[in-house]
């Protein structure tokens, strides 16, 4: 095991970084703090580094994460660990110990992102930042404006040939097919959980059909769809057979407010759609539209973004929740509701049905094993008496800007728990 302790004994770790870590860490290291971010991913950015636009100006993520990344390259006081996660904790306020895993990347810092080992490689993996819709290399870079810069390898994809030519073609000496799953140890005052959210699994909705239909996407998919770096650049494109949906369906509260499922409303469904509709607008501005809904959740300024999409003619909404979905042989869906005001049975045909799926804390598995406080929805509650605090999406459901706020209460929270 190898020890890392921080210099000094007042160093905060931060899980996760995603747009809520990467804020926590920033406010608390631009103070003087030292700094320990970690995030399982290969790449900073979190959900937001895959989201099309993002309230409240509707712009990319690069507009966000851009300036923050530029921050942390500017700022000594941290230290940033991806592909890692925690997997015990023990100790107290202002003296806890940390024990994470850190997964091989198979590339080393003399990485410059130069693309030759990808050039290079004749094996495919699916990508997992488009969802799955689309393939990479077994050696890639996450997305093109992936932190750190460095490509990752996905060694179980290649073939031994494939690892050979891979190796070859680095005149960076930058390949290491040696690494190994390596342990270290953290020596931190406070922590702050930022592990943000993941969607709700659409596969355990039955009467939704996900499986059955590539005319059944999520709404991730859709802000994949629709972002320039997605699988279609852009286009929005029935998966699977690449059809320009002549009709659109969206069905609200997948798998939220259900007892079943995610009993909690998970807050920005209602704000996604609607920025979702702008998305089809923009492409097929006559497209008939129908948003199957609960109740529409839109508050404060968002009100006035929600009723000027409620003029529009072509966009239908219409309150019942959608009881199921039927696969038809033509590649579309027909979607079956009861329209609460009327009573009226509706099957509603379309191209393209999107499913309005809520978040689920990504904590919600290992937090209690990790000694957190958890709610029975699975946030975690912060404890500023233990030096534990929640940020973002693992502290309740959020959207970008409240998650940013959240953060930099909790960063405060955190180097009061150092002093």
């Amino acid at each position: 095991m190898t020890d890392q302790g921080a210099s000094g004994t007042g160093a905060v770790l931060v899980v996760g970084g995603g747009i809520s870590g990467l804020t926590a860490a920033l406010e608390a290291a631009e103070v003087g703090n030292d700094v320990i971010l970690i995030e399982k991913n290969p790449y900073m950015g979190g959900r937001v580094a895959q989201l099309n636009q993002y309230f409240p100006k509707l712009c990319p993520p690069s507009c966000g994460l851009e300036i923050n990344f530029k921050r942390m390259k500017a700022n000594r006081g941290i230290r940033m660990y991806t592909m890692t996660e925690v997997k015990s904790v023990s100790g107290s306020k202002g003296s806890y110990e940390v024990t994470c895993e850190i997964k091989p990347r198979y590339v080393n810092n003399n990485c410059t992102g130069c693309g030759d080992c990808s050039d290079a490689c004749a094996d495919e993996r699916d990508d997992d930042f488009n969802l799955g819709m689309s393939k990479t290399k077994a050696i890639y870079r996450p997305h093109e404006m992936s932190f750190p810069m460095k490509y990752v390898l996905d060694k179980d994809a290649c073939s031994d040939d494939t690892l050979v030519k891979i190796k070859e073609a680095c005149k960076y000496d930058a390949i290491d097919l040696d690494m190994q799953t390596e342990e270290v140890t953290f020596q931190v005052a406070s922590i702050v959980w930022a592990t943000g959210w993941n969607p709700y699994d659409p596969t355990k909705m039955d009467n939704l059909k996900y499986n059955e239909s590539d005319a059944i996407i999520t709404n991730m998919m859709m802000e994949r769809l629709a972002a320039p770096n997605g699988p279609t650049k852009g286009q929005i494109l029935r998966p699977g057979d690449n059809k320009e949906p002549e009709s659109f369906g969206f069905v609200q509260c997948a798998g939220s407010r259900d007892e079943n499922h995610l009993e909690f409303c998970s807050f920005i469904c209602c704000m996604a759609t609607m920025k979702q509709i702008t998305y089809i607008r923009e492409r097929y501005p006559e497209t008939p539209i129908y948003v199957f809904y609960i109740d529409l959740r839109t508050p404060g300024k968002y009100e006035k973004f929600r009723a000027k999409l409620m003029e529009d003619p072509n966009t239908h909404f219409i309150k019942g929740k959608v009881a199921d979905i039927i696969p038809e042989s033509d590649g579309s869906v027909t979607m079956v509701a009861e329209n609460a005001v009327t009573g009226a049975k509706i099957q509603q045909k379309v191209d393209l049905a999107i499913l309005a799926t809520g978040m689920e804390p990504a904590a919600k598995g290992i937090g209690a094993s990790l000694g957190l406080d958890m709610d029975n929805s699975g946030f975690i509650l912060s404890n500023p008496d233990k030096g534990m605090i929640a940020a973002g999406c693992a502290k309740k459901a959020a959207d970008v800007v409240t998650s940013a706020q959240s953060s930099t209460a909790a960063a405060l929270k955190a180097i009061q728990a150092t002093r």
